[in-house]
């Protein structure tokens, strides 16, 4: 995956939710370990303390579990990580039904858009 950043979001947040999903995702799957904070920061091309900051996020958000002696892991609560996966999907839902409105689409017709993509992929 490749890193990408914008100006509007500091960089730590851009981050943690880019490496949250590649936990949603499996990338980094339940009870792993994830990479060290330098890996991760030579990676991204991002100063280590940037890099940490996004981790200890992951833990606040109960993504990773950090143990002083084994490394971060990934957690393995699955209803957690479902948790954070339904919390990205809910925010794109809602950023395509503004989008929708602001052209005027009613709501029927925003589902009916993404029913018709979906048909056609």
């Amino acid at each position: 995956m490749e890193w990408m950043f914008t100006e509007d979001r500091p960089i730590f947040q851009q981050l943690y939710e880019a490496l949250a999903k590649r936990i949603v995702v499996g990338e980094y799957p339940p009870g792993g370990r994830m990479p060290s904070v330098r890996e991760l920061a030579a990676e991204a091309g991002v100063n280590p303390n940037t890099m940490q900051r996004a981790l200890s996020q992951l833990d606040e958000a109960g993504l990773t579990e950090s143990n002083r002696t084994a490394g971060r892991t990934v957690t393995t609560a699955q209803e957690r990580i479902d948790a954070v996966r339904n919390g990205f999907a809910s925010e794109a839902a809602r950023a395509y039904l503004e989008a929708a409105r602001s052209l005027g689409l009613s709501r029927e017709e925003a589902i009916k858009l993404l029913n018709d993509e979906e048909e056609m992929q």
